[in-house]
């Protein structure tokens, strides 16, 4: 481990802390780029593996950052990855809910937080894109996700769990029988 490593995982994961606007999947697309493209700390397939796994852990699916840290630099990295991430949104937030409580009654208070939300929103869908990408799912998987969204819509308690488990069925199947046929 070189202090120039954690130094990096710091000057990474502060921005990403602060423009986290709609929650921790709103940066993954960013820390791909970053971890993968731009510092190559880890090959795409690393990346899908350690998102697999920081979403199947329990506690917030952020903790990708903690997972990339200790990859680069062991303990010491996965501990300012962490904290990097974690602690200055914590703070900001604190800090603007303070604030913000004092203005509530104010027009421009909720023009703001009305217009923070398509911005979550657009975030997180990149997101969602990056990973896509990142794990080849192609025209199928496209399909199994739309179908998979229009579903949970239109029957919002139909459980998760089947649905889930119907299009990895889908994709299975699909592996086994459509390639050859």
């Amino acid at each position: 481990m070189r202090d120039d490593d954690l130094v990096t995982l710091i000057a990474v994961f502060v921005p990403f802390s602060l423009l986290s606007i709609g929650g921790g999947s709103a940066i993954i697309a960013g820390i791909q780029h970053e971890s993968v493209a731009v510092h190559s700390w880890i090959s795409s397939r690393e990346f899908i593996d350690l998102f697999a796994i920081s979403r199947a852990a329990p506690g917030p699916g952020t903790m990708l950052a903690t997972l990339i840290g200790w990859k680069v630099a062991g303990w010491w990295g996965a501990l300012a990855a962490t904290m990097a991430l974690f602690v200055p949104s914590s703070l900001l937030c604190y800090g603007v809910i303070k604030v913000s409580n004092a203005h509530k009654a104010k027009r421009w208070h909720k023009a703001m937080r009305e217009g923070l939300a398509p911005v979550g929103v657009g975030l997180i869908i990149a997101g969602v894109m990056a990973i896509f990408q990142l794990a080849g799912g192609g025209l199928l998987a496209a399909g199994i996700a739309v179908a998979s969204a229009a579903l949970l819509l239109w029957m919002p308690r139909c459980p998760t769990v089947g649905v889930l488990v119907a299009g990895a069925g889908t994709m299975l199947l699909w592996a086994q029988f459509g390639a050859t046929g």
